[in-house]
């Protein structure tokens, strides 16, 4: 039975893949509703990289997951107590890929609430990953591409 009411993940969700569905079954294992918050362009581009799919594409192919219930698009960087109050969450969960410093910076008010937990990082596939292997694949003389 889930441990949870309300379940809340933030997310990139470029390129959505197996990882990111296994993340959201992961979390939804904790509640009976998933809340997703998606991050802007603007933030992610702060810490990573500008994504590939733009915001609205991101969040329509989260919204078709059947895991997820609620979309929250531009989705703050750092996760509050004050947010989760504001969206009746009742707890955070995120891939135990952040470091120390990262998770601290991000959730750490919700984390020593008790209030954060981490699933495991699936391997192997991943946002980057997909970039990489689509740059293998591409032609390299200046040839002409179709879809």
């Amino acid at each position: 039975m889930a441990e949870h009411r309300n379940v809340y993940v933030d997310m990139v969700g470029d390129l959505f893949h197996p990882g990111h569905v296994a993340l959201l079954r992961a979390a939804r294992a904790f509640g009976e509703r998933l809340i997703v918050g998606v991050l802007s362009d603007e933030v992610v581009a702060r810490y990573k990289r500008k994504p590939i799919m733009t915001l609205a594409e991101r969040v329509a192919v989260i919204e078709a997951c059947r895991y997820v219930d609620v979309v929250l698009p531009q989705a703050p960087y750092r996760v509050t107590n004050e947010f989760l109050d504001l969206h009746g969450i009742d707890v955070v969960v995120h891939g135990d890929d952040l470091t120390a410093d990262a998770l601290k910076e991000v959730f750490g008010p919700v984390a020593d609430a008790g209030k954060l937990r981490l699933v495991r990082y699936t391997a192997g596939v991943s946002t980057t990953e997909l970039i990489r292997r689509c740059r293998a694949a591409a032609p390299s003389s200046g040839g002409t591409a179709t879809s």
